[in-house]
């Protein structure tokens, strides 16, 4: 804007306003000069921060989590049929497979299929199931996972977990398809434990 100032001399404030003009003309190249190399600066910033968030990402899908969407209600009521998850695929080079863990394994039968079951007997464990109850060791197991409406009538003799094997079933007795009918399964078809479920929202959070 072209400051007035208040002369009664015509060519003063000429002279004046054209050095004010100068200034500011200065000032503005002066300011324009140094926000250029800083909006760069910003954008490259910008721009490794992007570069690091997807490697990070990619190094988190392929070494640590995977996405996988379930098929099948046998683990019902906590995974529904079509839920998407994340499993860790790394947990167990540092943990072992524990009883109660939600785990997904190649299907021994069939190995380019894929299940996800619930780890109910270890290596050594002694099962037996007595019209739909499971003892482990002589003990009833406490499954609050499985609602007394999912719960079939079905018996087992107890067997000896084999070592580096685990006893498997779904959380849907009634319909599960698990290790009563195929057996124990090797450790080494076990890829992944189910952390969380992130879609849809309503059965978001994590897997127990």
């Amino acid at each position: 804007m072209e400051q007035k100032i208040p002369n009664p001399i015509e060519t003063n404030t000429t002279e004046a306003s054209i050095f004010v003009d100068s200034s500011q003309t200065q000032a503005t190249s002066a300011a324009s000069a140094a926000k250029a190399p800083r909006a760069t600066s910003i954008v490259t910033l910008w721009m490794r921060d992007l570069i690091l968030a997807a490697c990070a990402a990619v190094f988190i899908i392929v070494f640590l989590f995977q996405p996988v969407r379930v098929e099948g209600t046998s683990m019902l009521p906590r995974l529904e049929d079509s839920d998407r998850i994340f499993i860790n695929k790394f947990v167990y080079h540092l943990t072992k497979v524990e009883r109660g863990d939600v785990v997904v394994f190649r299907y021994p039968r069939h190995l380019e299929e894929s299940f996800i079951k619930r780890v109910v007997g270890t290596p050594g464990d002694r099962i037996r199931i007595d019209h739909g109850f499971v003892f482990v060791n002589g003990q009833k197991l406490d499954e609050p996972y499985v609602p007394p409406t999912f719960r079939d009538n079905r018996s087992m003799p107890e067997l000896t977990v084999p070592p580096g094997e685990y006893f498997v079933m779904g959380d849907h007795r009634n319909i599960s398809y698990d290790s009563r009918d195929f057996g124990a399964i090797d450790a080494e078809l076990i890829y992944g434990k189910a952390a969380l479920v992130y879609w849809p929202a309503k059965d978001a959070g994590v897997v127990k």
